[in-house]
């Protein structure tokens, strides 16, 4: 089968081929080490989050379970479009930088491509300024996996739209029980269960500077 964007899929690899070795080695890299800078983004989100009010901390929680859900979503439509992938499929383009994946480990959608939508939108529901970090490293990833030849471009943008759509619905249809779960934690007579949950925003108290005391005239 010959996909509209096989053509676009040879151009993106040729391409890949002509950069330098550094840039090469560096997309190998960073197409599976940008899943890592997303697990320390969600880390960094629920150590913060646990000194923030009931519903900032239920939604830092459900980011990464979101994602979980959108990940789990990617795996069942690949089992049933069965794509190959295009490092086996493409006829006349360059071989792949990365390995091609097995017989059976289906392309579409891209799992890396969906893992990284639905985590640049859930970390920007945490925190609306990540945007700036989480779009562009959503992009990057979903694009380096097309260079890298493991992808067609159609993968990737499906997998975006699949991770963001799935991730928003789930973090919807559970921010509720969420919340009572975040309330139950942080009231709980578990340790375990209160140092997770965090102790909430912390009330401060100003110090009342002692009034001046004057000597009395006589």
């Amino acid at each position: 089968m010959d996909f509209v964007d096989s053509g676009l899929y040879r151009d993106i690899t040729d391409y890949a081929h002509d950069t330098p070795a550094w840039v090469r080695h560096l997309a190998e890299i960073g197409t599976e080490a940008g899943l890592l800078v997303f697990v320390a983004l969600f880390a960094a989100g629920w150590w913060r989050a646990r000194h923030a009010d009931t519903r900032a901390f239920a939604i830092a929680a459900l980011a990464p379970v979101a994602t979980a859900v959108a990940y789990v979503s990617s795996e069942v439509l690949k089992s049933l479009v069965t794509e190959e992938r295009p490092c086996r499929a493409v006829t006349g383009a360059a071989p792949s930088l990365a390995e091609c994946p097995p017989h059976g480990d289906w392309s579409f959608p891209s799992n890396h491509a969906t893992i990284a939508g639905a985590s640049a939108l859930t970390l920007v529901l945490v925190r609306r300024a990540l945007v700036w970090l989480t779009a562009p490293l959503s992009l990057l990833m979903a694009f380096s996996r097309v260079f890298v030849g493991v992808h067609y471009p159609h993968d990737v943008a499906a997998g975006l739209l699949l991770g963001t759509v799935v991730a928003l619905t789930a973090v919807r249809l559970a921010t509720r029980p969420a919340l009572r779960l975040t309330e139950a934690m942080r009231s709980s007579s578990a340790p375990a269960a209160r140092w997770l949950a965090g102790p909430g925003p912390q009330s401060v108290t100003r110090a009342v500077p002692p009034r001046a005391t004057h000597p009395r005239r006589r």
